[in-house]
């Protein structure tokens, strides 16, 4: 099979899978935070297989499909604000020196991306049930939640690596028979 054709269908069966994941969200309680952030890690197969370009292409149509299709807004929002393009980001942010300007500029960009598709979801979609769950938390508990998210952004950050790692260095070796 010649390398655009491996490349199209690598892209078609990332984009399936991708879109399988956040039909699942309507299905699973909690899921709307939890399978956007693993349709991305997908990504990673399409950026180290087939580069940064065709990778945005999946996400562009991964993104694009899931707002017109997908149930859940707040999930379809925070794949293509966030955990869509962070897989593919990340190979380029992993590159900035010194470490804390790296961390810092990181942090920088998920607490830009979550409360943009948080003022999406609010304002252009009109989902104000969102606001309504606060209620009794008190008045800080936007905050509170961003606080909570950058903790588990501190965890996605590494789990994304690592699985990164993991894929070149053991699963591609191993199971696709390609080195480099």
């Amino acid at each position: 099979m010649s390398r655009k054709s491996t490349q199209v269908a690598m892209g078609g069966v990332a984009t399936g899978l991708c879109l399988l994941l956040m039909f699942l969200t309507a299905m699973l309680p909690f899921a709307e935070y939890a399978l956007p952030a693993m349709a991305g890690i997908v990504l990673i197969a399409v950026v180290v297989e087939n580069g940064t370009k065709n990778a945005v292409v999946v996400y562009a149509a991964v993104s694009l499909l899931s707002l017109i299709l997908v149930p859940r807004p707040e999930a379809a929002m925070l794949f293509v604000f966030f955990f869509g393009y962070y897989p593919i980001l990340q190979f380029r942010l992993d590159r900035i020196r010194p470490k804390a300007l790296q961390y810092l500029v990181k942090f920088l960009q998920f607490n830009v991306a979550v409360v943009a598709a948080y003022f999406v979801i609010i304002n252009l979609f009109g989902i104000t049930e969102i606001l309504e769950d606060f209620g009794d938390f008190g008045r800080y508990s936007a905050l509170v939640l961003l606080a909570l998210g950058n903790v588990f952004f501190g965890v996605y950050d590494f789990a994304v690596s690592n699985l990164r790692y993991v894929y070149i260095h053991w699963f591609r070796p191993k199971f696709l028979r390609k080195t480099g």
